[in-house]
């Protein structure tokens, strides 16, 4: 049980990398947090975990809601007593080049996908700095190099990556035991990838999914599960001396 007496609060944990992340940190003895938008996709996957004799919790969250944050973690520490891991993990990804992107969806895609990381990530350090703690939060390989077509997306993940990396100074010049790093996912076989693709015919839609895999060295989508053994590492003691750090699982893809 390598989370034994650990409090996990992983949010966009309803579906795909969140919902994974949820049960295989559970498995290793994690009391999980699970934190979604959608209540009843989120309440589907804490009754699961208990199902398997995990232990869990449900809670309706909407990231970009500064309020909802710091009342949920405060009502958190004040239950249980402690936050020790934090999955930023909730986000959105829009299709759409540097022509052709909307304001409004650039400004939506930094909302939740970057905005929500720094409140979450800030509220979480002022609760963890006198106990210590990991903070893992997703990016992706978008975060890395570049995607012509999903322009706002690889800039908020870009964001996501560098601001890992200031959190985790900040937090090691404070001597806060606290690790912040950002994970950096390939392409996986979630309902977010599937629903990128959703504009698109069909016929169209299945060259460019190929397309996709051919350039995986490895020849196929990674799943779920491969992502959350990824957080399992970082939000264990195994990853002590990791902070500030980039964790690729792409199937060689950024390798190239």
């Amino acid at each position: 049980m390598r989370l034994a007496n650990k409090v996990a609060l992983i949010t966009g944990a309803g579906s795909g990398l969140g919902e994974a992340t949820a049960h295989r940190l559970a498995a290793e003895g994690a009391y999980v947090v699970a934190a979604d938008i959608n209540a009843a996709a989120v309440e589907g996957v804490v009754a699961a975990i208990l199902a398997k004799g995990g232990r869990a919790e449900a809670q309706q969250q909407d990231v970009t809601d500064e309020a909802r944050w710091q009342a949920l973690i405060s009502d958190l520490v004040a239950r249980l007593g402690q936050l020790d891991i934090l999955v930023n993990n909730a986000g959105i990804a829009l299709t759409g080049n540097a022509e052709d992107t909307t304001l409004d969806a650039w400004r939506q895609t930094q909302q939740i996908n970057l905005d929500a990381v720094f409140v979450g990530t800030r509220e979480a350090i002022r609760v963890m700095k006198d106990r210590g703690g990991s903070i893992i939060n997703m990016s992706s390989i978008d975060g890395i190099i570049g995607e012509p077509m999903a322009a706002a997306y690889t800039a908020s993940k870009g964001g996501v990556r560098l601001f890992s990396k200031s959190a985790a100074l900040h937090c090691a010049s404070k001597g806060y035991r606290i690790r912040v790093n950002s994970l950096h996912p390939g392409v996986i076989k979630t309902p977010m990838v599937e629903n990128a693709f959703s504009f698109l015919p069909p016929a169209d839609r299945d060259v460019l999914i190929a397309q996709l895999v051919a350039q995986v060295p490895m020849g196929h989508w990674g799943d779920p599960i491969d992502i959350a053994n990824g957080v399992l590492f970082l939000a264990s003691d195994e990853s002590r001396y990791m902070t500030g750090a980039e964790l690729v699982i792409d199937g060689g893809y950024t390798a190239k």
